[in-house]
């Protein structure tokens, strides 16, 4: 593959950090400012050498990915390497996921985060939330992954585009691990490590009871709509 690194990023202070340690990869660096309202837009226009896509209002995590796939396919780029702008993925860490396909498939690689979870400083909504993620992602027909909610990730284009993900927030990133299983896309893991802030330093829009809320929707769509593939089949 050759792919781009896409960071989206909402207010998220550290993403001048996050995009120099990114630098180590040598890809193309596309930052989809998902319409920030404090002083991001200042920060990115003071990097030099990276690509900035601003969406005029904030859509979701899942919009912004999707203008960071276009965006880089725009540059020629085959695939996207997703990081988060929070902090908590160390870029070189990318290199193994690119390395899961050096055999030259086209697949879908998530960051399974290994190294780092057992720290103090991860939430219990972090541990908690991936198993209920985890299940809910192979029940509505999509693989069996170890760490469903993971956004560090290399997502293969256009196949990822084609797939007609409805979800635009923090639900698209479950969402597109099933309709890739539906659809045929392989989908792998690769270890990752990763770094919790400690509370009060690491900004996170992930509201636990809302996000809760709106993962239980998405997968109660994607259920019901097996449910009515297989009653179709039959």
């Amino acid at each position: 593959m050759n792919p781009a690194i896409v960071i989206p990023v909402y207010n998220h202070p550290q993403v001048a950090k996050v995009i120099e340690a990114s630098g180590v990869l040598a890809l193309p660096i596309i930052v989809v400012d998902d319409g920030s309202t404090d002083a991001t837009s200042e920060i990115l226009a003071g990097i030099p050498e990276i690509t900035v896509v601003r969406n005029r209002r904030n859509q979701g995590k899942g919009a912004a990915l999707l203008t960071g796939f276009t965006a880089a396919m725009a540059l020629g780029c085959d695939a996207v390497l997703s990081i988060d702008a929070d902090g908590q993925h160390n870029p070189i860490d990318g290199q193994t996921l690119v390395d899961a396909v050096a055999d030259g498939r086209r697949a879908l690689v998530v960051g399974a985060r290994r190294w780092g979870m057992d720290g103090r400083h991860v939430p219990w909504t972090s541990r908690a939330g991936r198993k209920f993620s985890n299940f809910w992602v192979w029940a509505c027909g999509g693989p069996k992954v170890s760490d469903s909610q993971s956004g560090f990730r290399l997502y293969p284009l256009p196949e990822c585009l084609n797939l007609d993900v409805c979800a635009r927030r923090y639900q698209f990133e479950v969402e597109i691990l099933v309709l890739a299983r539906r659809r045929g896309l392989v989908v792998l893991e690769a270890p990752v490590s990763v770094v919790y802030q400690a509370k009060g330093q690491r900004v996170s829009h992930f509201r636990p009871w809302r996000d809760f809320w709106r993962n239980s929707q998405t997968f109660s769509r994607l259920l019901f709509s097996r449910l009515a593939r297989r009653i179709k089949a039959f």
